[in-house]
């Protein structure tokens, strides 16, 4: 099975890996990362802090991923994901109720209990704080 998940991937943490490896025990996982000019359009100009070829190569390292594609907009995407054809799309529980991008492409929508103090901008925050 092709599994579908999307988002920036800026600095890799355990929420992070904890969700790669949930999404692996479905199948292949395949990933879609923001591009660099749609993280600063979302996050602010100084994110984000890892360049996209370089969160593509982090993501590619892990056993858990199959492939990563960067997408620079919401037609992007859709387009990508119409050629992966997932049969699952793993996203935060986040999303529940909300309009999800591509979830017309994938046969199944597998929601993620995020957790809790898990993120890159808590992370940033800790580090420019100490």
């Amino acid at each position: 099975m092709k599994v579908w998940l999307n988002g920036c991937f800026d600095i890799l943490h355990d929420g992070h890996l904890d969700l790669l490896e949930y999404a692996a025990s479905f199948g292949e996982v395949y990933v879609g990362i923001d591009s660099d000019r749609r993280v600063k359009e979302m996050k602010g100009e100084e994110r984000p802090i890892n360049s996209e070829s370089f969160r593509m190569r982090m993501l590619l390292s892990l056993k858990f991923v199959k492939n990563v594609f960067v997408f620079d907009s919401k037609s992007e995407l859709e387009d990508i994901m119409l050629f992966v054809h997932p049969d699952i799309f793993v996203i935060g529980d986040d999303y529940r109720n909300k309009q999800i991008i591509g979830s017309q492409f994938t046969k199944k929508i597998v929601f993620y209990p995020i957790k809790k103090g898990y993120s890159t901008t808590n992370l940033i925050n800790q580090i420019n704080n100490k």
